[in-house]
């Protein structure tokens, strides 16, 4: 039987039926369902699994990899996702915000990165844990990055004000390329090899990124500007994201920040050819990534939900997650409190408190920080494996859950005081 098409139909069966029960019964954001309610399915097919073999589930676990999930988002089809996530955005929208963007962006990801580092450092020296500085940076490397596709996803969905909105989406587009930078040099200390520095190593992804994302999205646009064929514009759009992710990967840039910027540059010249009086007929174009979007998202929810049951194999696990989800706010709050000195007026009337505040309950995370942190596996011994990538799947399960169910509660908290 071919494995790629059973667990397709595995994933796109448990991702229809959840999101049918949920829309008749529960009315939850759509990808957070996917994510709450194939936790308990991933557990029972484990159960299931460990019976039949006749083995713990503990070792089942062990043995058993169903879903290369790395694979899947990093070298498939985060590209696509990030293209589908920011062509609806402007480049002049970047522009007049520039500077709170690049703060949070930046700034804030590379800071939150090293608190969260220091924190667990600590916890790992108060509990005998097998985690070194280094490792612990590159932990925090993991955890700093919020995910653009949860706050494509869902974030805009709870009606935030525009300009708050768009600057939790603008961040979890750019910083993600800084947390790879982070992780290429904190990996690199880990396994003993020079990554080259920081400020080298992000000035080459993202200055990179930057380079090839325009350029190529510049050459492909005039297919799509001068053809006819819908069928072709939409085969020219996805050539150029694959080009520039395949070209990216081979310069050791950051395929993430290059996709972003083709789907900002295509928005803007698009705008700009209709600002001209030239008429799109672009529906099918818009349709089809839509769709797109939506599958793509509905397989990796779905994927990291059944994957969930992975953290079973921690330690010490309900006590270690919590910890994570602790130091994963206070790092996140510290980092934003102290980017409000820079990122000069606070949108939406609020104070630096009310905006950090907001912004860490805000600050999603998904996949990306899965992904990265099964990238681990040949650099850490099983059991300080186990227990980073148990720690990332509580983070990713509170702050997707948890806080993208609650954050326009939290919102309207705010505004009140």
């Amino acid at each position: 039987m071919n494995d790629f098409l059973l667990l397709t139909a595995v994933t796109l069966g448990i991702a229809v039926l959840i999101g049918f029960v949920n829309e008749k019964k529960f009315h939850l954001t759509y990808e957070i369902s996917l994510l709450l309610f194939s936790i308990p399915i991933g557990v029972c097919i484990a159960i299931v699994l460990a019976v039949i073999k006749d083995s713990s589930v503990q070792e089942m676990l062990s043995s058993v990899r169903v879903y290369d999930l790395e694979n899947f988002l990093l070298k498939g089809v985060l590209c696509f996702m990030l293209f589908a996530g920011s062509c609806r955005l402007k480049l002049g929208q970047f522009r007049k915000n520039a500077r709170s963007v690049s703060v949070l962006a930046f700034f804030c990801t590379l800071v939150g990165a090293i608190i969260y580092g220091l924190l667990f450092w600590g916890i790992s020296l108060l509990f005998s844990l097998p985690f070194s500085l280094p490792v612990c940076l590159m932990f925090g490397s993991v955890t700093a990055p919020t995910d653009p596709i949860a706050a494509t996803s869902i974030l805009k969905k709870f009606g935030l004000p525009e300009l708050t909105g768009f600057l939790m989406e603008g961040e979890s587009l750019l910083n993600d390329g800084v947390g790879v930078a982070l992780f290429v040099v904190f990996s690199g200390m880990v396994t003993s090899q020079s990554g080259g520095g920081f400020f080298a190593v992000m000035i080459r992804e993202i200055l990179g990124a930057v380079i090839i994302g325009t350029c190529v999205t510049l050459l492909c646009f005039q297919v799509i500007r001068f053809t006819q064929d819908k069928h072709r514009m939409i085969l020219t759009s996805l050539f150029a994201v694959s080009c520039t992710y395949v070209l990216c990967e081979a310069l050791e840039c950051s395929g993430a920040i290059a996709c972003v910027v083709c789907g900002v540059v295509f928005s803007t010249l698009r705008d700009r050819e209709e600002q001209k009086g030239k008429k799109w007929e672009l529906e099918e174009f818009d349709g089809f990534w839509e769709m797109l979007d939506t599958l793509l998202n509905s397989a990796l929810y779905v994927i990291m939900g059944l994957s969930f049951v992975r953290i079973l194999q921690m330690d010490r696990v309900l006590m270690l997650s919590l910890l994570a989800v602790l130091c994963n706010f206070a790092a996140r709050y510290g980092s934003l409190f102290a980017g409000t000195f820079l990122i000069g007026k606070i949108p939406d009337g609020f104070d630096k408190k009310g905006f950090s505040l907001l912004f860490t309950w805000g600050g999603l995370r998904g996949g990306l920080s899965i992904a990265l942190a099964m990238s681990t596996v040949s650099m850490l011994q099983s059991d300080t494996y186990n227990i980073l990538l148990g720690c990332v799947y509580a983070i990713v399960f509170f702050t997707t859950v948890v806080q993208g169910l609650t954050v326009k509660k939290v919102y309207n908290a705010l505004k009140k005081n």
